[in-house]
């Protein structure tokens, strides 16, 4: 496992040898025994190889001695590269990028997963086709390509290459458009909606089952997390909320899955609220929350428009002299910030009030429920937030509720007997 540390790289806010532990933890994430580690300062690439002659000969000397048979580059090769290493260090070689699909292949469960894996995984490995599409495609069963990778199936490679990058685009438009008519179905249903966003194994589906009861797998793992997964959530006064779990993200994240995974993250998009959830125990955190950021940008997700509230968790991690720190600059924060537990509990009811407040957006409106409207009654409190309530000596009720403009007008449509009577 080796980490190239480039000088002069923007990114490299983060201390290199954090960056090898997460590149070790991605290889353990495929069940890879990791003999061997080492950060190689790269102070000028060699086009060739990457690293230099002296680089590639002292690598060579290691991989022959621990007897690796796959050698992990934590960063981007191109194919030349990658070829080039694996005459030079007789094994295979894996860059970051592929180590990621491989990952995401292995975990994805859900039709639209593996149709978004294999795309991006097709689309990275067109630039290697002789080197790397054709072998894999005999290791995994293939498309139907007979023959091994030699130059004389380059043409009928491409060709097939090209007609499964095709039908796999076209499944993803007709389950991008089963998406979109679900998304609108829960449109007409006045449930806000909130999404978790955070860095892989920064405890986002530990939360989530916290927050749900649900039982969505949380592990301590790179990636644990591929699938989005919906669950209702009850805020402090009872109303319900769709709550959605995402693909965790990770620093330089492979283009071919940002574009691949787009749909999916459209959850995000569409969310009343987004919660940025933070492993703040750990010494990355701020590097990762910026990694966070950019791949938002990247999906057209515009931070400063957004309601966002960040979620800093693994406060149970924390000395007890960190933990009065990390209070003081949450209430400081912007946007804002919760300090929570997943696993203990910790602040999760002080989170939902803090999510409550931000989806309780419309001023309330005053609501007039004759005798024998006791549903109506109930449909508010389900699905808005009542302020005040004022019963009348005849049975009828007055309710002062906070309501979305949907559930609003779906209201009136359902109970044309009750009078709302306008802002509160």
């Amino acid at each position: 496992m080796i980490h190239p540390d480039r000088e002069g790289r923007t990114s490299a806010v983060r201390d290199p040898q954090a960056r090898l532990e997460e590149a070790v933890g991605l290889a353990q994430a495929l069940d890879l025994e990791v003999r061997e580690t080492l950060v190689a300062p790269l102070r000028r690439l060699t086009p060739a190889t990457l690293f230099g002659k002296g680089k590639v000969e002292e690598v060579a000397a290691v991989v022959d001695s621990v007897e690796a048979d796959v050698v992990v580059v934590d960063d981007a090769l191109t194919p030349v590269q990658q070829r080039n290493l694996e005459k030079a260090w007789k094994a295979k070689v894996i860059d970051r990028t592929g180590l990621i699909l491989e990952i995401f292949a292995r975990r994805a469960r859900t039709r639209e997963g593996r149709l978004q894996v294999e795309l991006a995984r097709l689309t990275y490995e067109r630039s290697r086709l002789v080197r790397t599409w054709t072998h894999l495609e005999r290791q995994r069963g293939g498309f139907g390509v007979m023959g091994g990778p030699g130059e004389t199936q380059i043409e009928t490679d491409r060709r097939l290459l090209a007609e499964k990058i095709g039908k796999l685009k076209r499944e993803l438009v007709e389950v991008r458009r089963t998406r979109t008519l679900q998304r609108s179905a829960r449109r007409r249903v006045p449930y806000p909606t909130v999404a978790l966003v955070g860095y892989t194994n920064a405890g986002k589906s530990t939360l989530f089952n916290r927050l749900t009861q649900a039982e969505v797998l949380a592990q301590d793992m790179l990636f644990a997390t591929l699938d989005p997964t919906l669950r209702m959530l009850k805020l402090p006064d009872g109303r319900p909320a769709i709550l959605s779990d995402t693909v965790g993200f990770i620093s330089d994240l492979p283009h071919e899955l940002v574009e691949a995974f787009r749909a999916t993250l459209e959850e995000v998009r569409e969310a009343d609220v987004v919660l940025h959830v933070r492993d703040i125990a750990s010494e990355e955190t701020e590097a990762q929350a910026q990694d966070v950021r950019t791949v938002l940008q990247r999906l057209g997700v515009d931070m400063d428009e957004r309601r966002i509230l960040e979620v800093w968790n693994k406060v149970d991690l924390l000395p007890a002299d960190e933990r009065q720190d990390a209070a003081g600059d949450a209430r400081r924060a912007h946007p804002p910030a919760i300090l929570v537990s997943a696993v203990t509990g910790e602040g999760c009811d002080d989170l939902l009030r803090a999510v409550g407040a931000l989806v309780d957006e419309a001023p309330p409106v005053d609501v007039y429920a004759p005798a024998g409207e006791g549903a109506a009654i109930a449909w508010l409190y389900r699905h808005g937030r009542v302020v005040e309530r004022v019963e009348g000596k005849d049975g009828s009720v007055r309710l002062a509720v906070s309501l979305s403009p949907q559930a609003l007008g779906q209201f009136e449509q359902l109970f044309p007997h009750a009078e709302v009577r306008g802002a509160g």
